[in-house]
């Protein structure tokens, strides 16, 4: 079965942030993600970490003022500064929670800048954010993020982060694989998990059902067959990832809205 990480930026939102390591554990998760850490202090994220048996297995590099509506800076040009400042503060982070995996959004296209400025600029931020990253055991994780979600978003498809993966060409940049864009922009989920798992590539996979990204039993997308393609096809590579439960309980913030909403992961069994 595939290890699971709930994310808690989406689930658990009837706790307060630092309550939700807690709500995760007694639900049997033995990892989390999340967007961002910088609100709280690492040594506070780390106690609550070590306190539930847990495991931070990703979080987000800063992806400029998220408020104003930014959406990560690494393809830029101008920012290259701020975005060396923000993945250096990452590594930090990612030091403290003994955290394998830095995710870099890719921001999104500015209107009349051309894409080819655009792409130099990623794949050159890329190639130091990897060098760092490789110096401190981390890696570093690109992710297509569907446009209708974020309009303008840079990287939209699972062969174009490969593409950026392979021009980069750092051992530790991988693709963080998220099964609810795929199937938004491109489809044919299963057999792009049998495409790309066994290239090594992929670090990181994140699910939710399709459209409305709620419970993975919820929507288009048969994910009980989605987790055999995994397994079987993990078995076959020695792919080792977590699938980060990326989604939003339909039923919202009541009490227990995120617990009752587990019953998929319970029939895994």
């Amino acid at each position: 079965m595939p290890r699971f990480a709930a994310n808690l930026s989406m689930l658990y939102n009837e706790h307060e942030f630092l309550d939700r390591f807690d709500a995760a554990a007694s639900d049997g998760f033995q990892a989390v993600e999340y967007l961002f850490p910088y609100a709280f202090a690492a040594s506070d994220l780390a106690q609550r970490l070590s306190d539930h048996g847990l495991q931070q297995v990703l979080f987000n590099a800063p992806p400029g003022d998220w408020d104003k509506g930014e959406r990560g800076l690494a393809c830029l040009p101008g920012r290259e500064a701020e975005f060396r400042s923000g993945f250096a503060s990452a590594l930090e982070y990612a030091q403290a929670l003994n955290c394998p995996r830095v995710h870099v959004m890719a921001g999104l296209a500015p209107a009349g800048v051309d894409r080819a400025r655009l792409q130099a600029t990623y794949e050159a931020n890329l190639a130091w954010a990897a060098e760092q990253a490789a110096g401190a055991g981390r890696d570093v994780l690109i992710e297509p993020i569907n446009p209708r979600d974020i309009p303008g978003f840079f990287l939209n498809r699972q062969d174009e982060a490969h593409r950026v993966v392979a021009a980069v060409g750092a051992a530790n940049l991988k693709v963080q694989m998220d099964l609810y864009h795929c199937q938004i922009v491109e489809g044919d989920v299963a057999m792009k998990i049998r495409k790309y798992l066994p290239t090594g590539k992929v670090g990181h996979i994140q699910i939710a059902g399709v459209p409305m990204r709620h419970e993975p039993d919820l929507g288009e997308l048969h994910h009980p067959y989605l987790f055999d393609v995994i397994d079987e096809v993990s078995a076959a590579c020695g792919w080792q990832g977590w699938v980060g439960c990326e989604y939003r309980p339909a039923r919202g913030t009541q009490s227990g809205a995120t617990s009752a909403g587990l019953g998929w992961l319970r029939a895994r069994g």
